[in-house]
């Protein structure tokens, strides 16, 4: 059964004609075709698929999207502004803390939120902030190191 469903998404309204049991995830990537969330688990683990929601880290594999109608969501297509490249994106290409790719648009965003909340982190406590997001490729020290630089230079 589908309905219609209103979003908010990277700062754009939305009104999509979908099923009523489609996670965040799904219309964010089928309906929406905002491809930079990625599906990883699909169990809340990986956080390959982390959004902001108000502001918030949250996994949109397991959110339904009718549960987010009056939030603000954010994907990483949300976070360039003007052409420009949000200071995380940029860091963490400047760091080289991308290898495949897979996990940098949760890592990013988890780390989007952790800053925006501690200006100045200390190593330890961004490791624990970015601990529910899995990389197989990169060891995590060039993320931390990304994360590190953008809290330096705020």
């Amino acid at each position: 059964m589908k309905h219609i469903l209103k979003l908010h998404v990277n700062g754009e309204d939305y009104e999509i004609l979908t099923e009523i049991h489609k996670t965040l995830l799904e219309v964010l990537r089928e309906d929406l075709g905002l491809t930079g969330t990625k599906r990883g688990c699909d169990l809340g683990t990986c956080g390959a698929c982390t959004v902001l929601i108000d502001g918030k880290p949250s996994l949109s594999c397991l959110t339904l999207a009718a549960a987010v109608r009056d939030k603000k969501i954010t994907t990483i297509e949300g976070l360039a502004k003007d052409g420009e490249l949000h200071p995380l994106q940029k860091a963490f290409a400047e760091k080289g803390a991308i290898q495949c790719g897979f996990c940098t648009p949760g890592m990013i965003l988890t780390s989007k939120a952790f800053l925006d909340e501690n200006l100045k982190p200390k190593e330890e406590e961004v490791k624990k902030a970015i601990s529910g997001n899995l990389c197989r490729c990169t060891g995590y020290v060039k993320i931390v190191e990304a994360v590190l630089s953008v809290s330096e230079k705020q």
